[in-house]
């Protein structure tokens, strides 16, 4: 992980005190958002889930979750400041959830993205994600299939 240092970036594993902020990110990135309880719960009693995010002056830009399950991942979050993408945010951020996964010992990651989402499939593929499936009618607000994707870290 990067050092903390108030003048660049930071990624950094997500806690309690973050929620909020959190939050307020997932109200502007979903249609369907998380509710706070959602993430308190992810951080307090869901002991399969990990939390990152990436935060710069003390702003959270981004932030990703993922879910261990035996020695694989399910990617359940992965969110970027509208006002700070196109930036490499959510490259750097996945980049470095794919490289803690890598030491946990996972060996293959997977995760749904909206079919239309054209920027998050780029970037998924970018890492090595290949489309293994679809989901149909997966997300309800717009209604929308989900592509499922899996990377095998081996």
């Amino acid at each position: 992980m990067e050092s903390p240092n108030m003048d660049s970036p930071v990624i950094r594993r997500m806690t309690l005190e973050d929620v909020a902020g959190v939050h307020a990110l997932e109200m502007k990135c979903f249609s369907t958002p998380w509710s706070q309880d959602a993430f308190v719960q992810e951080l307090t009693t869901n002991k399969l889930a990990r939390y990152m995010l990436y935060e710069e002056n003390g702003e959270i830009c981004a932030y990703g979750g993922y879910w261990v399950i035996l020695d694989e991942a399910h990617i359940t979050n992965i969110a970027v400041d509208p006002e700070r993408r196109r930036q490499g945010i959510g490259r750097k951020l996945v980049g470095e959830m794919l490289g803690t996964m890598t030491s946990n010992n996972i060996k293959k990651v997977t995760l749904e993205v909206r079919r239309g989402n054209t920027a998050a499939r780029r970037l998924y593929e970018g890492f090595g994600f290949a489309e293994e499936g679809i989901r149909p009618d997966y997300y309800q607000e717009p209604k929308e299939d989900a592509i499922i994707m899996w990377l095998d870290l081996d």
